[in-house]
């Protein structure tokens, strides 16, 4: 893995730690648990009973929290440090979940699933073309494939970041249009694409696409 992934991960951890060292944890899972319920709303998905579901790049508080009946399996690189450092994350809470302690770019399946999800994660690995092979690898033919990213409004800033690191957690820094290609170009189509939030230099999208 690169130098600038490396950072951004150890960054990552930072952040976590901080942002929640205040917040009280049942407060903070019911709070996350509802916000990922109004997230399927807002982007009109309804898993179905007996759907196999992949959360990659999850966290420790990722949508996996909310699918209790469901065969979940939920993967990062970080999930033994969330364990280790942050009393909000227990692998125990979850016992329907199977957790998977690996980066992206090494994540192989045996049988598919019927939903990927991938949030606010993807350009947060360090080899983003090989990332995207592995969760369209890991999508079922027909399936959806659920990814939000920020992507950036100006090209300006645009080349601006990839030349500094003016966005240490985001190692990567692409427009909308250039995600939708990532996936386009590798077999998707895009369903849809909501708006989740707005700021200045980047906004919050979600993607949604079926493997063709």
């Amino acid at each position: 893995m690169g130098l600038r992934w490396r950072i951004a991960q150890a960054a990552e951890i930072r952040w976590w730690e901080r942002y929640l060292k205040q917040k009280p944890k049942s407060e903070y899972l019911n709070w996350k648990k509802n916000y990922w319920t109004d997230f399927l709303k807002k982007i009109n998905i309804t898993p179905l009973p007996k759907e196999r579901i992949l959360d990659a790049g999850c966290g420790p508080a990722g949508i996996f929290m909310i699918f209790e009946n469901k065969d979940v399996h939920a993967l990062d690189p970080l999930l033994e440090e969330y364990q280790e450092k942050l009393k909000h994350f227990e692998k125990k809470d979850y016992p329907n979940v199977d957790f998977i302690s690996l980066p992206l770019e090494e994540f192989s399946i045996t049988k598919p699933y019927d939903k990927v999800f991938c949030l606010n994660a993807i350009n947060h690995v360090a080899d983003l073309d090989l990332c995207f092979d592995n969760i369209i690898a890991a999508t079922k033919k027909g399936g959806q494939l659920i990814v939000s990213i920020d992507a950036h409004n100006y090209a300006f800033f645009k080349q601006l970041f990839r030349l500094l690191p003016g966005d240490i957690l985001h190692p990567h820094q692409y427009d909308l249009n250039e995600y939708k290609t990532m996936l386009t170009t590798r077999g998707c189509q895009i369903e849809r694409t909501t708006l989740m939030k707005k700021e200045f230099f980047f906004n919050y999208f979600t993607i949604v696409a079926t493997k063709l």
